[in-house]
């Protein structure tokens, strides 16, 4: 647990006084309970945290409604599209995202 002190008018200290006793509670869980409320959720993960400053600087790429249910259609394993992607004469997978982003402007 972390202390937080701050310095508030009186007038709006004595409002949250006021509804402190209102509720029943002490100031410091209104307060606590007000800012989990309003803050995001702290990511979780090291993955979930890479994700949010993915998503921040606009680099990354949610799943549409058709492609999550294309992915979830999927019965394919990884075993079998790494067989299909290693037979001879198959072009790199590097290669053919290349040709599905098309050329660069």
């Amino acid at each position: 647990m972390t202390t937080l002190t701050i310095d508030l008018p009186s007038d709006l200290y004595e409002r949250l006084h006021a509804e402190a006793q209102r509720v029943g509670r002490p100031i410091e869980e209104l307060v606590e309970a007000w800012l989990a409320e309003h803050l995001p959720p702290a990511p979780q993960s090291e993955r979930e945290r890479a994700r949010e400053v993915l998503r921040a600087a606009g680099l990354l790429a949610e799943l549409g409604p058709e492609l999550k249910r294309l992915a979830a259609a999927s019965t394919a394993t990884l075993d079998e599209v790494s067989a299909v992607l290693s037979r001879p004469g198959t072009k790199p997978l590097s290669d053919i995202i290349l040709e599905q982003r098309g050329p660069k402007e």
